[in-house]
């Protein structure tokens, strides 16, 4: 019997969701930046964050990463946990999440996002479920139908993860799995 236990609101809003938004700083990271004495920008990701993406292809919920950045270690990490669809570089996320949704066949009604600020809100507010880490922007924590207990980087991107492996009703057979 899994242990996680989600308010039933919440299931019913996330049940259909077929694919996830992530941005990269202030959810997957925790937002900081890492200079190195050669000018190198480091990041850090947490381990659960990445099996949560991991968990949600083999359930058949596509992570989707749409950043502000770009670097060779995001895209690294990134194609480590086969993570395919990606948007570097991209301000104007909305945009993004369409192309996206039109490629894959799905719409807005589908989606899945979690964003920490204020480039994040066009594509929240269009999801049929929206969620935040613990240290988002107010505003973001405003749009967000579930807010995470874990800030952006240590571990919140799992949590909405494991929220939208629930309402899939994948989550423990995935478990069993590691049993």
């Amino acid at each position: 019997m899994p242990a996680l236990n989600f308010p039933p609101e919440l299931l019913l809003a996330a049940q259909d969701v077929q694919v996830a938004f992530f941005d990269v700083d202030g959810v997957l990271t925790d937002g900081g930046l890492y200079m190195s004495d050669l000018g190198e920008t480091l990041k850090r990701f947490n381990i659960l964050d990445g099996l949560g993406l991991k968990l949600l292809q083999k359930a058949g919920i596509t992570p989707v990463v749409i950043t502000g950045r770009d670097s060779k270690p995001l895209r690294g990490r990134l194609a480590a946990l086969g993570v395919t669809h990606v948007h570097y570089g991209t301000e104007d996320k909305a945009p993004a999440a369409q192309q996206t949704l039109e490629a894959l066949g799905l719409d807005w009604k589908q989606a899945a996002a979690i964003g920490d600020d204020w480039p994040d809100l066009p594509v929240l507010r269009r999801c049929a479920f929206a969620a935040a880490p613990a240290n988002a922007h107010a505003e973001v924590k405003a749009v967000a139908r579930f807010v995470t207990q874990a800030a952006g980087g240590a571990g919140a991107a799992r949590e909405f993860c494991d929220l939208l492996l629930v309402a899939s009703g994948r989550y423990a057979g995935l478990l069993e799995g590691y049993a």
